[in-house]
């Protein structure tokens, strides 16, 4: 029971009550939750109980079972008792109920949580009193008990969230889902996660710009904003928006409209509230030396949450080709979440890297060349298909099974 209450999830039993709510069951089940070090505490004084009344009888068998003359060596039965003993506890006692309780650990709770109840009122005096103890010699030690109560948290959530994911067949609902779930993960979201990269932002010298050439290049880019910088890109000074030049503006200066600055390390929601409170859509990301590291817009902001947004203009740029069950031809600039999320390849993760490329030069520790072959934990063979003086463009993938 105690390690039933450990990996219960809170969520789901506080679904369970409201739909029983006002029942006796219901009552228990949440006077036990909200009492949890107690309830914890009086599991260990029966356990501890249970184990002496064990080691009292289970030496009284051992005398029935051997000859008096065996036990001349003290030693010898001592041993043999021990190594008896503890095996049938470990596995009896420890290993298949734990085992049994973590697995089915919600309907075991609710289950057996009246008759656990009667129990932890017997030992209600007992458990006060070292509950007390133990404050006392935390205060000793200078540590203060914490009587927060927590009836669930972002875990539970994502864990109640993920099985309705495998529940639910349809393709609405799953994506219903699949949205709330990126939402619960979103305050953790850093800029460097969903910006555009430095070296694909379509930008502008305001040195050598004109009219006529800005235009040329919006006309050719598709885009509704380009960036203008000064020099060399890592002086940006902000963009201009092609309604602007509708207006017939007389020079490149008057139309500029200014951006926010923010960090690789900013969180995303931060940078959210930032634009929209300024009444900008466009945000520089900065590296730590203070040099452009990438660009992020409220449409790259929106995108974490319901994927990527497409116009008319959009070009599907990275290469995302499932040749069969195990082998692939992938773009570099594919983010990790999305190739394991879509083809359950679980390739491995990390805070150093978000997309394949970052993942093979993190191994390798440098670009690798055309043609090299890497082999990532023994379960993914990676052969370099297409790469230019600075960067992975595309990459042919094989999972070992």
């Amino acid at each position: 029971m105690e390690m039933a209450l450990i990996s219960s999830s809170l969520f789901q039993i506080e679904l369970e009550k409201e739909n029983k709510k006002g029942s006796f069951h219901s009552k228990i089940l949440s006077k036990s939750i909200n009492n949890s070090k107690k309830f914890i505490t009086t599991m260990l004084i029966g356990n501890t109980i249970s184990l002496v009344i064990y080691g009292i009888y289970m030496g009284k068998l051992f005398l029935n079972l051997f000859p008096k003359d065996f036990f001349d060596n003290s030693l010898w039965i001592i041993f043999i008792e021990t190594v008896f003993s503890a095996t049938i506890i470990l596995i009896i006692g420890e290993f298949i109920p734990k085992l049994i309780f973590s697995v089915y650990s919600n309907e075991l709770l609710s289950l057996l949580i009246i008759p656990t109840y009667v129990i932890y009122k017997i030992f209600y005096p007992i458990t006060n009193s070292i509950i007390c103890i133990s404050n006392v010699f935390l205060k000793i030690l200078g540590e203060q008990e914490n009587d927060q109560k927590k009836i669930f948290d972002k875990e539970d959530l994502i864990c109640f969230l993920s099985e309705n994911i495998e529940k639910n067949a349809k393709e609405k609902e799953f994506i219903e889902v699949e949205i709330f779930h990126k939402a619960l993960n979103f305050y953790e979201k850093k800029a460097r996660e969903c910006m555009v990269p430095r070296k694909e932002i379509v930008s502008y010298n305001l040195v050598i710009s004109s009219i006529d050439r800005i235009r040329n290049l919006f006309t050719e880019s598709g885009l509704s904003k380009i960036v203008i910088y000064k020099n060399n890109i890592d002086n940006i000074i902000g963009y201009i928006h092609y309604l602007e030049l509708l207006k017939k503006p007389k020079n490149i200066e008057s139309i500029i409209r200014s951006v926010e600055l923010v960090y690789v390390t900013t969180p995303v929601k931060e940078i959210m509230d930032l634009l929209i409170k300024k009444k900008r859509s466009i945000a520089i990301v900065l590296d730590e030396y203070g040099g452009t590291a990438g660009m992020i817009t409220i449409e790259d902001i929106l995108e974490e949450f319901i994927g990527d947004i497409k116009d008319e203009h959009d070009e599907n740029l990275l290469l995302d080709n499932k040749l069969n069950d195990y082998e692939f031809l992938f773009s570099a600039r594919l983010e990790i979440d999305f190739i394991n999320a879509k083809y359950n390849l679980n390739l491995p993760k990390s805070d150093k890297y978000e997309t394949l490329g970052g993942l093979i030069v993190t191994y390798t520790g440098d670009i690798p060349k055309h043609g090299d072959k890497i082999v990532i934990n023994r379960n993914f063979n990676i052969e370099i298909k297409k790469v230019s003086k600075n960067k992975i463009e595309e990459v042919f993938l094989k999972k070992n099974f």
